[in-house]
């Protein structure tokens, strides 16, 4: 082998072993979408509240369903600066007369979550 294939070989090796050693790069922001729920605003949530009184505590909710006006979405994504995707969504609705009537989605109420490791802790024993 020729000196040239050796160096090349070992260059090449050096930078794909250091790849990995969490080097300095690029700067990169973390990217936040959506509406930004927290545990209280859920826990304010009552059923039979107006879609006043609800968009007054979430904000304006992003999708309303255009053939479903009982139903509010609230998404929210957050890209990290390591570009892994974090989601989670809400989803309310309202009855006929435009009274909350349920929730859905990645978040509960304090007292559901309560309830939720209350189970468990039954099932353990």
């Amino acid at each position: 082998m020729s000196i040239n294939k050796i160096l090349f070989v070992t260059i090449v090796t050096l930078i794909v072993g250091c790849n990995n050693l969490g080097l300095p790069s690029v700067h990169k922001i973390p990217v936040q979408q959506g509406n930004i729920i927290e545990q209280d605003m859920i826990d304010t949530l009552k059923p039979g509240m107006t879609k006043a009184q609800v968009q007054f505590v979430l904000g304006t909710p992003l999708i309303v369903d255009t053939f479903d006006q009982s139903q509010w979405i609230y998404p929210y994504s957050l890209i990290d600066a390591r570009s892994r995707k974090k989601e989670k969504r809400l989803i309310v609705y309202f009855d006929a007369i435009g009274k909350l009537s349920r929730m859905t989605g990645d978040y509960l109420p304090s007292d559901a979550q309560q309830d939720i490791s209350k189970d468990d802790s039954q099932t353990l024993n």
